[in-house]
C-alpha cells in the first residue's frame, strides 16, 4: 500500500492488508502496467494508479455481486 494510505483509508479486516496489496500488483500486470519493484506507487501517473484502482474496486463489486446471488440476496 502506499505511504499514508492506511489512515485515509483503513481496510475492515487488518488480515487482508497483505492479500490486497498482493491483489493490486496482480491488477497491474492484468492491466499492463508495471508495478513498481520498490512498492513506491508514486512514480506512476495518476491515470495508472487510478485504473488499478477502478479495476480492484470493479472486481470487488462483481464479487459481492456474485455473491449475493448464490445466497439468494440479491434480486
Amino acid at each position: 500500500m502506499a505511504a499514508g494510505s492506511e489512515t485515509r483509508n483503513p481496510l475492515v479486516v487488518k488480515e487482508a492488508k497483505q492479500v490486497m496489496s498482493q491483489w493490486k500488483y496482480e491488477i497491474a500486470r492484468e492491466l499492463g502496467i508495471t508495478p513498481p519493484a520498490d512498492g513506491y506507487w508514486g512514480t506512476l501517473t495518476s491515470r495508472d494508479c487510478g485504473a488499478v484502482g477502478g479495476h480492484m474496486v470493479r472486481k470487488m463489486i462483481q464479487m459481492a455481486e456474485s455473491q449475493m446471488a448464490s445466497k439468494g440476496t440479491w434480486k
